[in-house]
């Protein structure tokens, strides 16, 4: 399982480098100020859980748990509910394609999920 996390964190990670890189130079010029905040929030998040999920990685590497893996995957599913959804989002708005209802329940549902991931975590620690 820990393999499998590290895995995660890691391409989470390099596309949360990639997809920032991306918005700070190519994006500037053709996203409202608006969309460019979302755009930030949403790598912002991204990298921050890719950090959790590596430090879940090497806790169910040293100390397995089942809080430690619901973690994992409540980090995984919120983080591409979350910045996915604010990603496909900006990109729907910046086509000019409408965006739809269930587009816009995915990003709360997201951060629903990382909360949730949080407080395994935190159960988690308990245990070692």
């Amino acid at each position: 399982m820990y393999k499998n996390v590290l895995l995660t964190a890691a391409i989470f990670g390099a596309l949360a480098v990639a997809l920032g890189a991306v918005g700070a130079h190519a994006f500037e010029r053709i996203l409202s100020e608006k969309m460019q905040k979302t755009y930030e929030t949403a790598v912002r998040y991204q990298i921050y859980h890719s950090i959790a999920i590596a430090i879940l990685g090497i806790l169910l590497y040293l100390k397995p748990n089942s809080q430690f893996q619901w973690a994992a995957r409540l980090f995984t599913v919120g983080t591409v509910l979350f910045s996915g959804s604010l990603y496909l989002i900006i990109f729907l708005s910046h086509q000019q394609i409408a965006i739809p209802t269930l587009i816009g329940i995915l990003t709360p549902l997201g951060g629903i999920c990382l909360i949730t991931g949080w407080i395994f975590l935190a159960l988690g620690t308990r245990k070692i």
